[in-house]
C-alpha cells in the first residue's frame, strides 16, 4: 500500500486528519514535527527562536530522507516542507502527497489558542497567514490532490482523501 502524504499550511488540519486517516487504513501515523523534536530534543518553537527557520529546514529535510523510506505509513508533513522540491520528490517515491487548503480566517481561527506556532507569534498574525500563503501558494498548487477543508469536518476530510485515492487505483482497496 502506498503512503499517504499530507502537506499544507497550518491549521488546514493535517494531523487530525492524518491520524483519522491512519486509523481508517490501518496505517501507522508518522509526523515529521515530532520526529524533528525527537532528533534535536527539544520543541519546534525552541528551534524557530534559538536556531532560526533556516536551521529547522535543514532538520526537516534530514527526517523527510528518513520518512520518505517508510512504508505503509500516513505522515503529517510541516506546512513549510513544500518548499524544498526535494522533499517533494523524495515523499513521492512511496506516496501520494495530498495538500490541505483552508481560509487565511479559518486557519486564524484554528491555530490562535496555540503559542507553539513560532510563526504566528507576531503582532498581526492575519496578516502574517496571509503573507505566508501567498508564498507558498505556488507551491501548494503544484500538489495533483488538493482538498479545501475550510467547511469540512474531519470525518468529511478523511473520506474525500480516501474516495481520492481508491478513485486514482493508487495500490488501495
Amino acid at each position: 500500500m502506498r503512503n499517504i502524504v499530507l502537506v499544507g499550511f497550518m491549521g488546514t488540519g493535517k494531523t487530525q486528519v492524518a491520524r483519522a486517516l491512519s486509523e481508517k487504513l490501518g496505517m501507522k501515523y508518522v509526523s515529521t514535527d515530532s520526529f524533528i523534536e525527537e532528533k534535536e530534543k527539544t520543541s519546534i518553537s525552541d528551534i524557530f527562536s534559538k536556531r532560526g527557520e533556516g536551521y529547522f529546514r535543514k532538520a526537516e529535510k534530514d527526517v523527510i530522507k528518513d520518512v520518505s523510506l517508510m512504508e505503509n505509513v500516513v505522515v503529517d508533513a510541516g506546512g513549510g516542507v513544500v518548499i524544498d522540491p526535494e522533499n517533494l520528490e523524495r515523499l513521492k517515491k512511496k506516496g501520494i502527497i495530498v495538500c490541505l487548503w483552508a481560509s487565511p480566517e479559518v486557519i486564524l481561527e484554528r491555530t490562535k489558542k496555540y503559542t507553539h506556532r513560532p510563526l504566528l507569534n507576531v503582532d498581526d498574525p492575519l496578516k502574517k497567514i496571509k503573507e505566508l500563503l501567498t508564498l507558498r501558494k505556488p507551491f501548494y498548487e503544484r500538489i495533483d490532490c488538493r482538498i479545501h477543508t475550510s467547511k469540512m469536518t474531519l470525518e468529511e476530510v478523511a473520506d474525500e482523501i480516501i474516495r481520492r485515492v481508491k478513485n486514482a487505483r493508487l495500490g488501495y482497496r
